[in-house]
């Protein structure tokens, strides 16, 4: 009898951790549309993010804005499944002293990521939308400087 509730309890111990990990992996799932080089041009200059997935749970970044031959914007991006938690880490060049910012997620759908960190400068919030024609829509927002601002940029996969 002992060993038959042993072998359950196992049994029961091996799926939660099964269904555990399932459920966690779900979250960086939902940005897989991500994937993929992505890009706006326009005459003041050429906006890019090239999305790779690193494994089961890391996607990485690189984001640049380049005007001419100046690179006047770049910065790397981990987006990581950490526990039950989607989080954003951000890392601008020649900020912040060089030092990551995390943003975790608020909300997580097919087609919309939303990341906050309201302790943050500029900006406290990021939002990734897929739009239509392969296009993704990448919108910065907050407060900046006691106002409320926001940017949006519509990139077009390549």
């Amino acid at each position: 009898m002992f060993q038959k509730i042993t072998l359950i309890a196992l049994i029961i111990a091996f799926v939660s951790c099964q269904k555990k990990e399932t459920v966690e992996k779900d979250k960086i799932k939902k940005a897989d549309w991500l994937i993929g080089n992505w890009e706006n041009s326009s005459p003041d200059g050429v906006l890019s993010e090239n999305w790779q997935k690193l494994n089961d749970s890391t996607f990485s970044a690189s984001s640049y804005f380049i005007k001419g031959k100046d690179t006047l914007h770049f910065e790397t991006i981990i987006l990581a499944q950490l526990g039950e938690t989607l989080t954003y880490k951000a890392t601008v060049k020649g900020q912040n002293e060089d030092k990551p910012v995390f943003f975790p997620s608020t909300s997580e759908t097919d087609q919309k990521l939303v990341f906050e960190n309201p302790k943050h400068d500029y900006p406290q919030k990021i939002t990734y939308t897929k739009g239509t024609n392969n296009t993704l829509t990448a919108e910065i927002s907050g407060n900046l400087n006691g106002k409320p601002s926001s940017e949006k940029f519509v990139m077009t996969k390549k």
